[in-house]
């Protein structure tokens, strides 16, 4: 099956927007590279080592590539995208001089050459993140996330993702019920039961990221405990009114959301309304040039910021219900 390959060359910190884009578009799938060069700062706590660059991409920028179906109008895609690209700079993102390039590929070319590049990878004390087409035995109290991500967002690889997980490790003390907003690959949902947590409800809006994290949930024999629902934040409330089985009770004791922040801003007030007096809301996906409004925004609905973790330029908050 042939494909078009839809490249955009552009910054790191644009990477979560662009990507946003092309999945609006209809991409059945979105690759990203990020600079390879040893001059990055990289996080080697768990033993990880950089011998060499792992590319050739400049420092701070990334290769995006979307991949749409052959049949696809891709001059309307591209016309598109390049149009929501240039407006970023309108919301202080800085894209740099982007570059775009559109050229037919056979699925095999990308649909699974890319897993030899997921290896798996300790994100936490605890956690360790393991594809589901390598072998790999874990140390004593190593628990595992086998995960096989497809087209959805989530391999842990990200900051976004290892710092949610790492924040979660430090807040869940056990028993918790916890909302996952936009749960992708279903991977924050997961590492949150091997933490300790009671139940997940998890949600998202994109049919591909609910197969995905129904799948990865059956992988690691948690079907039980995390419910993946198709849907908004604010439709909890609707669903809990007709009474449809959530997994979770509401209020919750932590909602945690690993998007935009363009997203996270219009959810503050629908999380206050579902969480417990003194629940937590763990956020990320958040870039550095936009902590302080997501952080004036939490305040201004009433929750107190207790602690900002970083990951290079990516933040976390947790942020606790007054």
């Amino acid at each position: 099956m042939l494909w078009h390959e839809f490249s955009i060359h552009t910054t790191e910190e644009s990477i979560e927007m662009i990507s946003n884009f092309l999945h609006e578009a209809g991409a059945g799938g979105v690759s990203i590279e990020e600079s390879g060069t040893l001059n990055k700062v990289r996080d080697t706590k768990y033993g990880e080592l950089y011998d060499k660059p792992l590319n050739d991409i400049p420092e701070g920028h990334a290769d995006i590539k979307g991949y749409f179906y052959e049949e696809t109008g891709i001059e309307e895609v591209v016309t598109t995208v390049k149009q929501r690209i240039e407006e970023l700079s309108q919301y202080g993102i800085d894209t740099g001089e982007v570059r775009y390039e559109v050229r037919i590929v056979n699925e095999d070319e990308w649909a699974n050459q890319w897993k030899q590049y997921f290896k798996p990878l300790r994100v936490t004390d605890k956690l360790t993140i393991k594809p589901t087409w390598e072998d790999y035995t874990p140390e004593p109290g190593e628990q595992l996330i086998h995960l096989d991500p497809g087209m959805a967002f989530g391999t842990g690889t990200h900051p976004t993702t290892s710092l949610c997980l790492r924040t979660l490790e430090s807040v869940i003390q056990g028993g918790e019920e916890i909302i996952d907003v936009g749960t992708g690959s279903g991977i924050l949902a997961i590492g949150s039961i091997l933490l300790g947590a009671k139940h997940v409800l998890a949600l998202d809006l994109d049919p591909v990221a609910v197969d995905s994290a129904k799948e990865n949930t059956a992988l690691n024999e948690m079907a039980e405990k995390i419910t993946i629902k198709e849907s908004d934040l604010l439709s909890v409330f609707t669903k809990q009114s007709e009474g449809q089985n959530l997994g979770v009770t509401l209020p919750v004791n932590i909602v945690v959301a690993n998007i935009l922040a363009e997203i996270i801003l219009l959810l503050i007030d629908d999380v206050y309304q579902v969480l417990e007096p003194d629940g937590i809301f763990i956020t990320s996906g958040i870039y550095s040039n936009k902590e302080e409004v997501v952080q004036q925004a939490l305040i201004n609905s009433n929750f107190e910021v207790i602690s900002v973790n970083r990951e290079e330029e990516w933040i976390a908050f947790v942020a606790r219900k007054r």
